[in-house]
């Protein structure tokens, strides 16, 4: 009867054991990829900057593009509108 009850315990000590490596191995490896994701999430995070800077650029580019040829309509609008009051002025004077 005692050989049945140690021959027990000799295999839930082998379980114990192989469970406690199995959980240190896995405790292991999720230390390698915890960071790893790090610095996969700080080179994701970097790219992100950069696209979103890229973007602001372009848009800052257009944006002043778009205006400077707004001021130039307004310009000669405002030229040409002063060149016929101008030549109305002439027309009355003569």
């Amino acid at each position: 009867m005692q050989s049945v009850y140690a021959e027990l315990q000799m295999k839930r000590t082998g379980i114990i054991i192989a469970a406690v490596f199995t959980l240190g191995l896995a405790a292991g490896a999720s230390g390698q990829t915890a960071g790893q994701d790090l610095k996969n999430a700080g080179h994701e995070s970097k790219e992100a900057a950069k696209d979103t800077a890229n973007g602001t650029g372009h848009a800052a580019k257009t944006g002043a593009r778009k205006t400077k040829n707004g001021a130039k309509k307004a310009t000669h609008a405002t030229a040409n509108g002063v060149q016929k009051g101008a030549d109305k002025v002439e027309e009355k004077t003569r």
